[in-house]
């Protein structure tokens, strides 16, 4: 197995179940000389598979300065390093502030993607996310809390497309989220369906309604670790009736790896 470069490798370690993270993402968790990783968030069990001769060590308590500080001085040691983020670090990852830091230190970086919470929630709720005829759009976002959106990228305006929508770091804010959505005209019946830790063997799973996220996700005692799913997409009837079939498998359809045949035929 060839030594990893002398550099900082960002790797999305996935959703929570350890076996959810890449081929590529795990060996190079194993062979890093040092692990830093969100202890909050990441599976100790996991991080558990770093090798024996690794450095292994927690970031909840630094500061962005401090983090990026040992990444840079271990780099500069000759030594590689697996920044372990939750998720795919592309989505919500606070990685760019990290990037420029790194950046000016000349330290040079590599993104192994993971698996978002977004579509491992899906996955356990056994939805697909893009249905024909239904919706054929995803909106990944957040609603407005401390920290402000674009105004452009208010949460109504993009309701207003009424496609499927995904929220993260929600799950405090389900007054404005409920809010939003019946200003964008959404019915109060939308259904919507909500992860807590999704694939961690703690998950909790909430199927409800717009008009009662709210009292639900109280009730459920959910108040963080959670993806809000919302949309026809994602109603829980949807595999009762055989009405949103796809043209890709259509044996009437013809692309380039099959003729399709004629209706009648």
């Amino acid at each position: 197995m060839m030594a990893l470069e002398p550099k900082v490798y960002i790797v999305g370690a996935g959703p929570g179940d350890p076996d959810l993270i890449t081929v590529k993402g795990l060996k190079i968790l194993q062979q890093a000389d040092v692990v830093l990783y969100t202890d909050s968030l990441v599976n100790d069990d996991l991080i558990a598979q770093a090798g024996e001769h690794a450095e292994v060590l927690q970031s909840s308590g630094m500061d962005l300065e401090q983090m990026v500080d040992v990444m840079v001085q271990a780099v500069r040691a000759g030594k590689s390093v697996a920044r372990v983020h939750t998720g795919d670090p592309s989505m919500y990852g606070a990685v760019l502030e990290q990037f420029v830091l790194l950046k000016q230190n000349e330290v040079s970086y590599e993104i192994i993607p993971g698996v978002s919470s977004v579509f491992a929630a899906a996955a356990v709720l056994g939805a697909e996310l893009t249905v024909p005829d239904l919706t054929q759009t995803v909106i990944l976002t957040r609603a407005e809390g401390r920290t402000p959106v674009p105004e452009r990228e208010k949460l109504r305006d993009l309701a207003s497309h009424h496609c499927t929508v995904a929220l993260f770091l929600s799950a405090t804010l389900t007054k404005k989220v409920v809010k939003e959505f019946i200003e964008a005209g959404w019915s109060e019946n939308t259904p919507v369906a909500v992860v807590q830790r999704a694939t961690w063997p703690d998950q909790k799973i909430v199927r409800t309604t717009l008009n009662k996220l709210d009292e639900d996700m109280r009730q459920a005692g959910i108040r963080m670790h959670a993806m809000i799913l919302a949309g026809w997409s994602l109603d829980p009837t949807i595999t009762d009736r055989d009405a949103h079939r796809s043209k890709l498998y259509d044996k009437t359809f013809t692309h380039g790896y099959r003729r399709g045949v004629k209706a009648s035929e």
